[in-house]
Protein backbone atom coordinates (compact mmCIF):
# COMPACT_ATOMS: atom_id res chain seq x y z
CA UNK A 1 0.00 0.00 0.00
CA UNK A 2 1.33 3.29 -0.45
CA UNK A 3 -0.39 6.89 -0.30
CA UNK A 4 -0.81 9.74 -2.79
CA UNK A 5 -2.62 12.58 -3.04
CA UNK A 6 -5.90 12.27 -4.98
CA UNK A 7 -6.46 13.58 -8.56
CA UNK A 8 -10.01 14.27 -10.06
CA UNK A 9 -8.30 12.60 -13.25
CA UNK A 10 -6.94 9.32 -11.53
CA UNK A 11 -9.63 9.33 -8.91
CA UNK A 12 -12.62 10.47 -8.81
CA UNK A 13 -14.49 7.63 -10.27
CA UNK A 14 -13.11 5.23 -7.38
CA UNK A 15 -14.21 7.97 -4.72
CA UNK A 16 -17.43 8.21 -5.84
CA UNK A 17 -18.31 4.73 -6.12
CA UNK A 18 -16.53 4.44 -2.27
CA UNK A 19 -19.24 7.76 -1.57
CA UNK A 20 -21.91 6.00 -3.23
CA UNK A 21 -21.75 2.31 -1.83
CA UNK A 22 -22.08 4.25 1.97
CA UNK A 23 -25.02 6.21 0.90
CA UNK A 24 -26.88 3.21 -0.02
CA UNK A 25 -25.47 0.72 2.26
CA UNK A 26 -24.33 2.53 5.58
CA UNK A 27 -25.22 5.04 8.34
CA UNK A 28 -21.86 6.93 7.73
CA UNK A 29 -23.22 9.30 5.00
CA UNK A 30 -26.63 10.69 5.82
CA UNK A 31 -27.92 10.61 2.67
CA UNK A 32 -30.42 8.89 0.46
CA UNK A 33 -29.65 9.13 -3.13
CA UNK A 34 -26.54 8.21 -4.89
CA UNK A 35 -24.22 10.87 -5.85
CA UNK A 36 -24.14 11.66 -9.71
CA UNK A 37 -20.66 11.57 -11.20
CA UNK A 38 -20.78 15.75 -12.28
CA UNK A 39 -20.75 16.17 -8.65
CA UNK A 40 -17.38 15.09 -8.13
CA UNK A 41 -16.62 18.21 -10.50
CA UNK A 42 -17.36 20.58 -7.57
CA UNK A 43 -16.07 18.58 -4.67
CA UNK A 44 -12.60 18.28 -5.50
CA UNK A 45 -12.24 22.19 -7.23
CA UNK A 46 -13.38 22.58 -3.06
CA UNK A 47 -10.95 21.19 -1.89
CA UNK A 48 -8.10 22.67 -4.18
CA UNK A 49 -9.94 26.06 -3.47
CA UNK A 50 -9.71 25.63 0.11
CA UNK A 51 -6.36 23.74 0.06
CA UNK A 52 -7.76 20.84 1.47
CA UNK A 53 -6.38 17.32 1.08
CA UNK A 54 -7.47 14.29 -0.13
CA UNK A 55 -5.24 11.49 0.28
CA UNK A 56 -5.90 8.06 -0.84
CA UNK A 57 -4.20 4.59 -0.36
CA UNK A 58 -3.64 2.24 -3.32
CA UNK A 59 -2.75 -0.66 -3.55
CA UNK A 60 0.32 -2.63 -6.08
CA UNK A 61 -2.06 -2.32 -8.86
CA UNK A 62 -2.73 1.61 -8.05
CA UNK A 63 -6.46 0.93 -6.71
CA UNK A 64 -8.12 3.53 -4.64
CA UNK A 65 -8.63 1.42 -1.41
CA UNK A 66 -9.89 4.08 0.82
CA UNK A 67 -9.23 8.15 0.78
CA UNK A 68 -9.76 10.98 3.86
CA UNK A 69 -10.27 13.99 3.70
CA UNK A 70 -10.85 17.30 5.77
CA UNK A 71 -12.84 20.44 3.99
CA UNK A 72 -14.49 23.78 5.91
CA UNK A 73 -16.05 23.03 9.54
CA UNK A 74 -18.01 26.13 9.58
CA UNK A 75 -17.83 29.39 7.05
CA UNK A 76 -17.33 32.10 9.25
CA UNK A 77 -13.72 33.49 9.82
CA UNK A 78 -12.71 32.34 13.45
CA UNK A 79 -12.91 29.19 12.38
CA UNK A 80 -10.15 28.77 10.46
CA UNK A 81 -7.76 26.24 12.95
CA UNK A 82 -10.64 23.85 12.60
CA UNK A 83 -12.00 21.46 10.14
CA UNK A 84 -13.96 18.36 9.46
CA UNK A 85 -12.44 15.40 8.23
CA UNK A 86 -13.51 12.57 6.51
CA UNK A 87 -12.27 8.80 6.10
CA UNK A 88 -13.47 6.37 3.69
CA UNK A 89 -12.62 2.79 2.74
CA UNK A 90 -13.85 0.42 0.06
CA UNK A 91 -16.02 -2.37 1.42
CA UNK A 92 -13.65 -4.56 -0.10
CA UNK A 93 -11.07 -3.64 2.11
CA UNK A 94 -12.41 -2.54 6.01
CA UNK A 95 -10.86 -3.78 8.50
CA UNK A 96 -7.43 -3.82 7.86
CA UNK A 97 -5.92 -0.85 9.51
CA UNK A 98 -6.52 1.58 6.20
CA UNK A 99 -8.53 3.23 8.01
CA UNK A 100 -6.33 4.26 10.70
CA UNK A 101 -3.13 4.75 8.49
CA UNK A 102 -5.34 7.00 6.32
CA UNK A 103 -6.29 9.39 9.53
CA UNK A 104 -2.74 9.03 10.59
CA UNK A 105 -1.68 10.86 7.59
CA UNK A 106 -4.57 13.20 7.02
CA UNK A 107 -3.78 14.61 10.92
CA UNK A 108 -0.29 14.84 10.07
CA UNK A 109 -1.08 17.23 7.14
CA UNK A 110 -3.25 19.30 8.92
CA UNK A 111 -0.14 19.98 11.53
CA UNK A 112 1.85 20.90 8.75
CA UNK A 113 -0.88 23.04 7.62
CA UNK A 114 -0.72 24.72 11.16
CA UNK A 115 -4.40 23.60 11.78
CA UNK A 116 -5.48 23.49 15.67
CA UNK A 117 -9.07 21.17 15.14
CA UNK A 118 -10.36 18.19 13.82
CA UNK A 119 -14.28 17.65 14.01
CA UNK A 120 -15.47 14.37 12.95
CA UNK A 121 -19.17 13.71 13.12
CA UNK A 122 -20.20 9.95 13.28
CA UNK A 123 -23.28 8.22 13.27
CA UNK A 124 -22.88 6.87 17.03
CA UNK A 125 -24.18 3.41 15.91
CA UNK A 126 -20.83 2.81 13.67
CA UNK A 127 -18.73 1.24 16.01
CA UNK A 128 -15.94 0.76 13.91
CA UNK A 129 -15.30 4.28 13.20
CA UNK A 130 -16.43 5.40 16.89
CA UNK A 131 -13.60 3.24 17.97
CA UNK A 132 -11.01 4.32 15.00
CA UNK A 133 -11.36 7.68 16.31
CA UNK A 134 -10.99 7.22 20.12
CA UNK A 135 -7.59 4.98 19.11
CA UNK A 136 -6.20 8.20 17.66
CA UNK A 137 -7.47 10.37 21.10
CA UNK A 138 -10.56 12.06 19.50
CA UNK A 139 -12.96 12.80 22.57
CA UNK A 140 -16.37 12.61 22.04
CA UNK A 141 -17.31 15.66 22.52
CA UNK A 142 -21.12 16.25 21.85
CA UNK A 143 -24.17 14.40 20.25
CA UNK A 144 -27.33 15.10 18.90
CA UNK A 145 -29.45 12.80 19.19
CA UNK A 146 -32.35 11.80 16.23
CA UNK A 147 -30.24 14.13 13.93
CA UNK A 148 -31.17 11.50 10.96
CA UNK A 149 -33.58 9.14 9.58
CA UNK A 150 -32.77 6.45 7.43
CA UNK A 151 -32.92 2.77 6.98
CA UNK A 152 -36.06 3.33 9.11
CA UNK A 153 -34.73 4.33 11.98
CA UNK A 154 -33.73 7.61 13.88
CA UNK A 155 -29.57 8.27 13.93
CA UNK A 156 -27.42 9.79 16.69
CA UNK A 157 -25.03 12.28 15.46
CA UNK A 158 -21.77 12.31 17.56
CA UNK A 159 -19.20 14.49 17.28
CA UNK A 160 -15.55 13.71 18.08
CA UNK A 161 -13.13 15.93 17.96
CA UNK A 162 -8.96 15.73 18.04
CA UNK A 163 -6.76 18.96 19.66
CA UNK A 164 -3.56 19.90 17.73
CA UNK A 165 -0.82 21.85 19.48
CA UNK A 166 -0.41 23.65 16.14
CA UNK A 167 -0.17 26.42 15.29
CA UNK A 168 2.29 27.77 17.32
CA UNK A 169 1.33 31.60 17.46
CA UNK A 170 -2.56 31.86 16.02
CA UNK A 171 -3.78 35.32 15.01
CA UNK A 172 -7.22 36.84 15.11
CA UNK A 173 -8.31 38.33 11.28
Amino acid sequence: MQFVPCTFEEHAEAILDIFNDAIENTTALYDYHPRPAESMVAWFEAKKVGQFPVIGAVNESHELMGFASYGTFRPWAAYKYTVEHSVYVHKEHRGKGLGLALMRKLIEHARQQNLHVLVGGIDLSNEGSVRLHEKLGFDHTGTIKQAAFKFGRWLDLGFFQLILETPDEPVDG
